[in-house]
């Protein structure tokens, strides 16, 4: 059971009872009409079939464009982790056939931006046990536990409980060589930018893993995700600065000139509408407050 409770504080304290769905099928409709909101993904399908007869009960594409299946647990005896697994390893199996769904639903602009570096499985419950949370930290896939409550008929929480990310093979290699194109992935670009970048990048990353437990790092191909549920923030390497965004709204902040920037029109390839230039330790020290605002406000 999750120990959070919700108190109500106006004239007395009262503490409202946790509930679940009465259906899954309502959780699963409600999450798959709000998914850019309740998880940064843009819906795609429901009840996929997919060719070997399974039927995937959510697909979506994230906010770093990579594919995102949802699984949710109807029963507590219901080992939705390895169903979902079943169907992560078909869909690495078949890029083709979803890409195709995704050009078909959302048109040519997404199915050409997919981002096959972090497909992930996203599993969501009433509640699970010791055993799951243990038995997706031995597996070497992408997978969130999600966590649900409901309290009364307006008030809904979600809870990561945890979080497995995995590398993508050959990331941080370093006897792979450096390619010359402007289409290198994160690591490579990292490894080609000055030691004192890298030093400050290292720093940048231990200081946001360090705000909580619940925040982990996605390296995609072109920029490194800092998430908790939704992405929080983004770091792009440049070859004499880093540059990150956040998650925030630029209008709560005073723009300054060559530090910040409003980005909520421009086209950038990592997420977040605030970007911050990072040249030095004494940018990064200024960059804090931000990237605890993103923290505390997501």
């Amino acid at each position: 059971m999750s120990d959070i409770k919700l108190f109500k504080i106006e004239d007395k304290v009262e503490e409202l009872p946790a509930t679940w769905m009465a259906l899954e099928r309502e959780l699963q409709t409600l999450i798959e009409r709000n998914m850019p909101t309740f998880f940064g993904v843009t819906f795609l399908k429901s009840e996929y079939v997919t060719s070997n007869g399974g039927r995937i009960d959510s697909l979506g594409i994230d906010e770093n464009n990579c594919p995102v299946i949802f699984e949710y647990k109807r029963a507590s005896n219901e080992n939705v982790i390895n169903q979902g697994l079943f169907y992560l390893d078909w869909l690495l199996d078949h890029k083709a056939d979803f890409e195709l769904l995704v050009m078909k639903t959302l048109g040519k602009s997404y199915s050409d931006k997919l981002d096959w570096t972090m497909p992930r499985l996203i599993c969501i419950a009433g509640d699970f046990t010791k055993y799951d949370e243990y038995a997706v930290k031995q597996i070497n896939r992408n997978i969130d536990l999600i966590r649900y409550k409901k309290f009364g008929e307006e008030l809904l929480i979600f809870d990561l409980i945890n979080s497995n990310i995995v590398m993508p093979i050959n990331n941080g290699n370093i006897d792979k060589p450096i390619k010359q194109s402007s289409d290198r992935t994160f690591d490579e670009q990292l490894q080609g930018t000055s030691e004192k970048l890298r030093e400050l990048y290292y720093s940048i990353r231990d200081y946001i893993l360090a705000l909580g437990d619940d925040v982990t790092e996605n390296k995609l191909k072109l920029y490194s995700a800092f998430k908790r549920i939704k992405n929080i923030v983004c770091v792009e390497v440049k070859m004499k600065n880093l540059t990150i965004y956040l998650r925030l709204n630029p209008k709560d902040f005073i723009m300054e000139d060559g530090f910040t920037r409003d980005v909520s029109k421009i086209g950038h390839w990592a997420t977040g509408d605030l970007e911050i230039t990072i040249k030095n330790s004494k940018d990064f020290e200024k960059a804090k407050e931000y990237i605890d605002k993103a923290y505390e406000m997501n």
